[in-house]
């Protein structure tokens, strides 16, 4: 069995993360949770979203905490844009990556993204030529790829027609998202090896959620059919305001331990890692979702 040598990890606890979190931190608070992330050696982080406040009160300010990010931080950051409006947004605060949202399902486009899947290609569409003159890189979500909460099973086709389309578009990626984490490792190796007859394997990234506990055996399906990059959150953070049920991403903390054990460079500090979740959650007045994370912590009390 061979697996990618090197592992990009997405970090979107800033963002994904933190939007379905109760608590509404400070703009230094989310600043240094992004410095502390690139300094464990994250290098794509998911800095927050523009979207109306009135949405997602938890990533207001987003341009503020661009702001307040010391210089020194090498890490590409990224936010998520679903409209031309929070565009215009992104390229104001001096972006170089965005990141666009579509579903597999229309009742959770419609209650997520507030249009039917062809009107948010259609948006995707019209700011795409934007984001490309301004040089700007293209990163696409596709929501719900193996289940939904409203309408339970999703068709493949859809899944593959959509990320057809999103390559087409111009995103240099498209991420597979199980939003209410329902995926099967068997079910993620299929929807992965149907997607990919029409989208390289390389264009591709998993963004697993924890809910039924699949995620890891989830990304290690995915990785033994050479998909590298994996979308996860420090602490387990997350979830999705708009998929009743849905439990935080998979954990930063717990993908980086499975994957240092294979062999692959991933390039992230698990030490500094900790530290960053422990952070947050301090902030966040909760414990971490990961599981590497409390036994560390565990070890770390009685060493």
């Amino acid at each position: 069995m061979t697996l990618p040598e090197r592992i990009r990890l997405v970090e979107v606890g800033p963002r994904d993360g933190l939007q379905n979190e109760p608590a509404l931190l400070s703009i230094d608070t989310r600043a240094r949770l992004i410095e502390l992330l690139a300094r464990a050696g994250l290098k794509t982080i998911e800095a927050g979203s523009f979207v109306p406040p009135r949405a997602v009160p938890q990533m207001k300010g987003t341009a503020e905490v661009l702001a307040a990010i010391a210089p020194s931080c090498d890490a590409r950051l990224c936010v998520l844009t679903p409209n031309i409006i929070g565009l215009e947004a992104a390229l104001a605060a001096g972006v170089r990556e965005v990141a666009v949202l579509t579903a597999a399902s229309e009742s959770f486009s419609l209650r997520n993204l507030n249009c039917r899947i062809e009107e948010s290609l259609e948006r995707i569409g019209s700011l795409a030529p934007i984001a490309k003159t301004h040089g700007v890189a293209i990163r696409g979500y596709i929501s719900c790829v193996l289940g939904c909460p409203f309408e339970g099973n999703v068709d493949t086709a859809r899944v593959v027609a959509i990320a057809r389309e999103l390559h087409r578009l111009g995103c240099y990626e498209v991420s597979l998202g199980d939003t209410i984490g329902v995926g099967t490792p068997f079910a993620a190796r299929r929807l992965v090896e149907a997607v990919a007859r029409d989208v390289p394997i390389e264009r591709l990234a998993g963004h697993f959620h924890d809910t039924y506990g699949q995620a890891l055996a989830n990304i290690f399906a995915c990785l033994e059919l050479g998909v590298s990059t994996f979308d996860s959150s420090v602490a387990g953070l997350g979830g999705c305001p708009y998929a009743p049920g849905a439990t935080g991403n998979v954990a930063t903390e717990d993908v980086v331990y499975m994957l240092h054990d294979s062999g692959a460079d991933t390039g992230v500090d698990l030490d500094r890692l900790l530290d960053a979740g422990a952070f947050i959650c301090e902030r966040l007045g909760r414990s971490p979702e990961s599981r590497v994370a409390r036994a560390f912590r565990t070890k770390r009390k009685f060493c």
